[in-house]
């Protein structure tokens, strides 16, 4: 076990021109690192994702199969 990971922290591979591209793109902003970088954009989709189970939780079908059974219960 690394020092990192008794920390909590894991490697994720990205191919190396993404690498250079992002560290490029993130020169003179706030980012130390691309993976400070990296670990702000997936915080912020899983944010999103979450939002949005949370949202609407269920899916179209599983909304189809409720109005079903409702209907042949006799409550639509």
């Amino acid at each position: 076990m690394t020092a990192k990971d008794s920390y909590g922290y894991t490697t994720v591979s990205i191919p190396v021109t993404l690498y250079k591209r992002v560290k490029k793109m993130i020169e003179g902003t706030g980012f130390s690192s691309v993976s400070s970088f990296v670990t702000y954009v997936l915080r912020e989709i899983v944010a999103m994702y979450e939002e949005e189970k949370a949202a609407e939780p269920f899916s179209d079908e599983e909304k189809e199969q409720i109005i079903e059974k409702l209907k042949k219960l006799g409550y639509l």
